[in-house]
């Protein structure tokens, strides 16, 4: 064997079968992946789409329901406070 034939000490040398049978590897992975999250949502969205149709109350008016409550118990609480502490709502107004 010459020098030539020989490979340097400081050369790197790649083999390129396994870097292109990984590379095809990872493709198809992928695409296996991005097959079962389309698999999976699609089956996702068809359910929750069934789910709301079967509700008695549509999500909609649950949530006006909610704020009427939240804004009811707000108000009790604040007048509560006030009650509390000898507040009046009407005497804050007239300060200044």
């Amino acid at each position: 064997m010459n020098k030539s034939d020989m490979p340097s000490s400081g050369s790197f040398q790649l083999n390129s079968t396994p870097m292109i049978v990984g590379a095809a590897l990872i493709g198809a992975g992928t695409m296996i992946g991005l097959a079962g999250l389309i698999v999976g949502g699609t089956a996702m969205i068809s359910a929750t789409r069934k789910w709301l149709r079967e509700l008695e109350v549509p999500p909609s008016e649950v949530v006006k329901q909610k704020l009427n409550q939240t804004k009811a118990a707000t108000v009790a609480g604040a007048s509560a406070w006030q009650h509390h502490n000898g507040v009046h709502a009407h005497s804050a107004h007239g300060r200044s």
